[in-house]
């Protein structure tokens, strides 16, 4: 699955991963392949993600993620 994660200025960061976790204004959620379609707004907090035994994050301090075939789309404030 692909995860980009843009903000106005710059896209900090675009690739393939197996899993996201991310920080919902409802409560933490994770992401993984053919996970259904949602769209969620985001709370402050760290968006993680793992690949290949590898793992990365981005501090966010809110947004939205949209889930859709496959593509995780994050635009963050």
């Amino acid at each position: 699955m692909i995860l980009k994660v843009i903000s106005a200025q710059d896209i900090l960061f675009q690739g393939e991963v197996d899993s996201v976790t991310l920080p919902g204004t409802e409560g933490e959620f994770t992401v993984l392949r053919n996970h259904a379609s949602l769209i969620s707004t985001l709370e402050p907090g760290t968006v993680t993600y793992h690949h290949d035994g590898r793992s990365g994050e981005v501090q966010v301090n809110g947004g939205i993620v949209d889930v859709d075939n496959n593509v995780v789309s994050v635009c963050i404030y």
